[in-house]
């Protein structure tokens, strides 16, 4: 099917948007997902589902949380409620408890404000089946139109449960002993903001190399986004279980694409392995319906591991492809070092289009070095850094289909920022989506794009020649994601 990603999650059929409710247990990592069934454009919201043993390999699962006459099934979370503290669970086993907004469409037409509200759903069967709570919501609305996404957490030092949920121009953290009963705590914004905030995620990490722990809220905002469009944010600070600190004016980007929104991370997962792993919805609101796919529209990035590191006064987010992902390795050619004097194309096997391509170049000064992706139709998509603002960007001007929406096509620009002798780029291709890795995970963007043919020609440019690359490989990838 044409334009259907072969090694990145999509929906068996119809409209699928944010991941919700990500969560580990007993052996399976679960995917929640926006999701309209009866439509490839956005309607009625559902909550489908999915699980994997990888994140890598998905078993599609029946439709998890239907609407009903509360409304709508929007974004939310879920969590394994260990000790039971609200009393769903049963035979002494911990009950999965799904957090999510209810949307009343019928209240939003007639005029009114307060028509999306927290409510709750719990499993006993390892996510199976799903009972909404009898007393929904469990949150009310104050009077806020946009009051929706919560993502909740256990809070050990607290030892309580803590929402933190978007609305409108910032973030509302509350508290709970029980899942059920929440009081509000503080809140996180920046004043006279006019972009909608959305999916916020709050989790620490330790920044790495030291025994320091700083607190990330991840934000998806909905328009101006580094390459415009809807994108995620992040802000680092300090936690205490209900105030969350931090510089409100150093708003930094989790990805420089202009495909990755409603980042949000797994829950539960096990100490002893320790990550704090992540994923993205695939698209941009600008042209999300409007994509030239027609059975499915929607797609998750990969998942990603985040990492928290310092460098001088600042804290930066770096995000890397899982380990998992090795499982997809089919064979791989390495490069040797190597002087590039003129446009060249890399020799491999090319039966087939799914690649992860490694490269590390000298750094060429201000000149420019690239990746070119393109097919026999004459069309490309280019992956560079370069020129004298010392910057990564990817063209996708000339990748395919651009028509259907008029602000799909451009290039997309992401500060470089670091300062090294070489210039180290991981790529993965899939048949609609590229996604960038360099320096180490500092810099990372998503494009999606629908080319007329595959792409299965992989050339190195630059300017000037020549250009050194100093390492490499080219590896094949597997479609095994079912």
């Amino acid at each position: 099917m044409q334009h259907r990603p072969e090694y990145h999650f999509t929906p068996e059929s119809n409209w699928m948007n944010d991941p919700n409710g990500l969560i580990y247990f007993e052996g399976e990592y679960h995917l929640f997902y926006q999701y309209h069934p009866d439509s490839n454009v956005w309607g009625p919201m559902h909550w489908g589902h999915a699980v994997s043993r990888d994140m890598v390999h998905w078993e599609h699962l029946p439709i998890a949380l239907y609407p009903d006459s509360l409304g709508y099934i929007f974004s939310g979370s879920a969590v394994i409620d260990w000790k039971n503290t609200s009393g769903l669970g049963q035979k002494g086993k911990p009950p999965m408890i799904a957090i999510f907004t209810h949307h009343n469409e019928d209240s939003e037409q007639a005029g009114g404000n307060q028509y999306q509200y927290q409510s709750i759903a719990y499993s006993n069967d390892k996510g199976r089946t799903w009972t909404k709570y009898q007393d929904n919501p469990v949150l009310h609305n104050p009077g806020i139109k946009d009051f929706r996404d919560p993502k909740v957490i256990w809070h050990e030092e607290s030892g309580k449960w803590v929402m933190v949920l978007a609305v409108y121009d910032k973030v509302m953290i509350y508290h709970s002993p029980n899942l059920i009963n929440w009081t509000f705590s503080s809140e996180f914004g920046i004043e006279c903001d006019t972009r909608l905030w959305e999916c916020p995620d709050l989790f620490p990490l330790t920044v790495g190399g030291s025994a320091e722990i700083k607190w990330v809220l991840l934000v998806s905002i909905q328009k101006d986004g580094p390459n415009k469009g809807s994108a995620t944010g992040y802000f680092i600070g300090d936690f205490d279980g209900k105030t969350f600190r931090a510089d409100k004016e150093n708003q930094q980007w989790a990805d420089y694409g202009k495909d990755n929104y409603a980042i949000v991370t797994w829950s539960d997962i096990p100490a002893e392995d320790g990550r704090r792993l992540a994923l993205g919805w695939m698209s941009n609101w600008e042209y999300a319906e409007s994509v030239p796919t027609e059975s499915w529209r929607g797609a998750m990035t990969l998942p990603r591991e985040l990492k928290l590191y310092k460098e001088g006064n600042d804290y930066h987010l770096r995000s890397l492809p899982i380990r998992e992902l090795n499982s997809l390795n089919r064979n791989t050619t390495r490069l040797e070092s190597q002087h590039i004097d003129g446009p060249s194309r890399i020799d491999f096997d090319t039966n087939g289009h799914l690649y992860k391509i490694e490269l590390v170049f000298k750094d060429p000064g201000e000149g420019i070095v690239g990746v070119r992706i393109s097919n026999g139709h004459g069309e490309c998509l280019d992956v560079c850094y370069g020129g004298a603002d010392k910057v990564y960007y990817i063209d996708r001007t000339q990748a395919g289909d651009i028509k259907f929406n008029n602000a799909f096509a451009g290039v997309h620009i992401a500060p470089a920022g670091y300062k090294r002798a070489d210039v180290q780029m991981t790529i993965f291709l899939d048949v609609a989506s590229v996604e960038l890795f360099a320096d180490n995970g500092g810099c990372v963007m998503t494009d999606i794009f629908f080319p007329s043919a595959p792409f299965d020609r992989i050339g190195i440019f630059g300017d000037p020649y020549p250009v050194i690359l100093e390492s490499g490989s080219l590896t094949m990838l597997n479609n095994e994601l079912y």
